[in-house]
């Protein structure tokens, strides 16, 4: 691996620490775009492959601070994470048999909606204390199971983590309130990004030297983030919509070119 890689994947995991420390999410949305156009990784699959590890390791590193907090409802998480795992694995297999381009086409129009679904203002539920006990299983078993199948196999198909379709799915499915989401998805996106990142490691389309330069840069990414978030908590908003319209242009180039 020459210089130039290096500083490329470094540079790209800085910037998807940076926004995730901004923004508190999404910035894994950009990894396979950044290997694929900076870091040159030359095939779809081993930039899905590789972004699969990072998201599981953002994720797992997130998680802890949420779990110290309280904000993750386990038992709702299992529940939606095993669902979410066999999609996982089943959307995994499904996009290694894809042809690479018609693969990034689709991720491309994928960025665009979720692009789209961040400009949209998130609503908070008002139950704070949502549990998956014997008494409600009846009623939140039916749509946990089936949103985390589907949730699932999006993630595995484009080694994305899927927060922005897990927070909502929690939400409608349990009525916990945005926090208790955001801390129990943590638990779902890691689950996920296990999932596939094994798949791809299997087929051997998993680049280990640039996912650990890619982490790497993405631990400095996050601290200098978190540190101007503070310094801009007031331009919150702004920085999410601003991100949003990231998202959809790189989105919108990314199936351009490979149309």
């Amino acid at each position: 691996m020459d210089g130039a890689t290096i500083v490329a994947a470094l540079a790209s995991g800085g910037v998807i620490g940076l926004i995730l420390g901004l923004v508190g999410g999404g910035g894994s949305i950009l990894a396979v775009p950044l290997l694929i156009y900076v870091v040159g990784v030359g095939s779809p699959h081993a930039a899905i492959g590789t972004a699969a590890v990072a998201v599981t390791v953002n994720a797992l590193a997130s998680l802890v601070g949420h779990a110290r907090a309280g904000r993750v409802k386990w038992r709702c998480a299992s529940v939606f994470a095993a669902a979410g795992m066999i999609g996982a694995a089943l959307g995994a297999e499904l996009g290694k048999a894809f042809d690479g381009r018609r693969l990034l086409v689709l991720f491309g129009l994928l960025m665009i909606g979720v692009g789209l679904s961040m400009l949209r203002r998130r609503r908070t539920a008002e139950a704070p204390d949502v549990r998956l006990t014997l008494g409600s299983a009846a009623a939140l078993l039916p749509r946990l199971v089936p949103i985390g199948l589907g949730v699932g196999l999006a993630a595995g198909f484009f080694g994305i983590g899927g927060g922005f379709l897990i927070v909502p799915g929690l939400i409608t499915a349990t009525a916990m309130p945005l926090p208790y989401a955001i801390g129990t998805s943590l638990v779902v996106v890691s689950a996920l990004g296990l999932t596939t990142a094994l798949s791809y490691a299997a087929s051997g389309l998993v680049d280990w030297a640039v996912t650990a330069l890619l982490v790497a840069g993405g631990v400095g990414g996050t601290i200098a983030g978190i540190a101007l978030g503070k310094a801009l908590g007031a331009c919150k908003g702004l920085l999410e919509r601003g991100f949003a319209a990231v998202v959809i242009a790189v989105g919108l180039y990314v199936s351009a070119s490979s149309m």
